[in-house]
């Protein structure tokens, strides 16, 4: 079903200067921000104990500082609201070394006489399983990234694999400035987001790129970019679809599915965004950046047509008893 049709070629390639500039300033922008500020570690990277506590009515914070500050567990703790000002979340950079304490009942406890209230979530992660997560979340996203160029290289040629991984890695690192200027959480939630970012990616810069190589097969004029204008436009409406309703579901997640999935929904936001962008401002420029020439690749497909013709030939006249 067409929703969308396009009479004529938009210039993309007209707005690429512009568009690449705008790439590398956001991109060393986020390279400052995680250089100066860094990322918010959430528990699960950071370690730490996080207690979550909700209220019949508005949490009464100040007093909660004063009754915990009467036990040492909760020494250098921090007390923020937490989606709703009947609802906080109190947390701890430290951890009990005494397996058989209960935070939860030790918070209960000290928070006796602030009101009426219910400890609803208790994480608990030590700080050698936090250095572990984080490594081995790191290592995920470089292999992600090693996995992707191997493969765009094998379906395409190495052009296209190394514009596709330039298109990913802006993309990731936009996310994370993203991340750090907001100071949320990165958790695991955000990794899964993250990891997530660079498939709908991904799937956008391939889609295009298949445009792009049938464009560039069947045509005779040996102007790749205005190829590439011709193919994004051709995906144009796919594009803008199937965005949007990626977008909109993952903003009402964003908008109403509550502080939990915050950080995650946040991160996707900015990743499809920045995703659908670089596809077709990165990405696809980068193909005329790393020299694509149009007329050697159709001799390259020539030859090749040649090989599998002469094998073929040769597979005739063995199969014949000819020599």
């Amino acid at each position: 079903m067409e929703f969308f049709k396009y009479t004529r070629t938009f210039n993309f390639m007209g707005k690429s200067k512009f568009a690449m500039v705008l790439s590398i300033v956001l991109v060393l922008s986020s390279f400052a921000l995680l250089a100066t500020k860094g990322l918010n570690y959430g528990v699960d990277f950071a370690g730490g104990t996080v207690v979550q506590v909700k209220y019949d009515t508005i949490a009464p914070i100040d007093t909660m500082r004063e009754q915990l500050k009467s036990n040492p567990i909760f020494d250098n703790s921090s007390i923020s609201e937490f989606g709703a000002p009947e609802e906080v979340v109190i947390r701890m950079k430290t951890t009990s070394s005494d397996v058989v304490v209960d935070v939860g009942d030790i918070t209960r406890q000290t928070l006796e006489g602030t009101g009426n209230y219910e400890i609803r979530r208790v994480d608990i992660v030590g700080p050698k399983v936090g250095n572990e997560l984080r490594e081995k979340g790191i290592m995920s996203l470089v292999l992600a990234v090693i996995g992707i160029l191997v493969y765009v290289a094998f379906r395409f040629e190495w052009r296209f694999a190394v514009a596709s991984i330039f298109a990913l890695v802006h993309d990731v690192s936009i996310a994370l400035g993203a991340l750090s200027l907001s100071g949320i959480d990165v958790n695991l939630d955000v990794l899964a987001a993250l990891l997530t970012i660079l498939g709908y990616s991904l799937n956008d810069t391939i889609i295009v790129f298949d445009r792009i190589r049938e464009g560039v097969t069947g045509a005779r004029n040996t102007e790749l970019s205005e190829t590439i204008n011709e193919s994004i436009t051709r995906t144009l409406a796919r594009t803008t679809l199937t965005s949007l309703t990626t977008f909109f579901v993952v903003f009402t997640l964003f908008t109403w599915g509550g502080e939990i999935i915050h950080p995650f929904a946040f991160t996707l936001l900015v990743g499809i965004v920045v995703g659908t962008y670089s596809s077709i401002f990165v990405a696809s420029p980068l193909l005329l950046l790393f020299g694509f020439d149009v007329k050697k690749y159709h001799n390259k497909l020539a030859a090749k047509a040649k090989r599998e013709a002469e094998k073929e030939k040769m597979r005739a006249q063995f199969e014949s008893g000819v020599m």
